[in-house]
């Protein structure tokens, strides 16, 4: 599609309308879907997703938590 916006400014815009998103009434969701799908060239669904998020840091994927395993699993 060719939209060039961050994911650091894709972040920060969920973060501004987020609240306002959650809080609204079903013409208010619409525009600001309609507004967030125009901007960041995402489906609908996912800003749907992304905005219902209340608080939840986008976790970073190149920080991943190690597997333990037991002795018995690794034979």
């Amino acid at each position: 599609m060719g939209y060039a916006i961050s994911r650091e400014s894709r972040r920060e815009l969920i973060e501004a309308v987020g609240d306002r998103y959650r809080t609204g009434g079903r013409a208010e969701k619409r525009r600001i879907l309609d507004e967030f799908v125009a901007v960041t060239g995402r489906h609908r669904r996912h800003a749907i997703r992304a905005l219902n998020r209340h608080g939840v840091a986008v976790s970073d994927r190149s920080v991943r938590v190690p597997r333990l395993y037991d002795e018995a699993v690794r034979q």
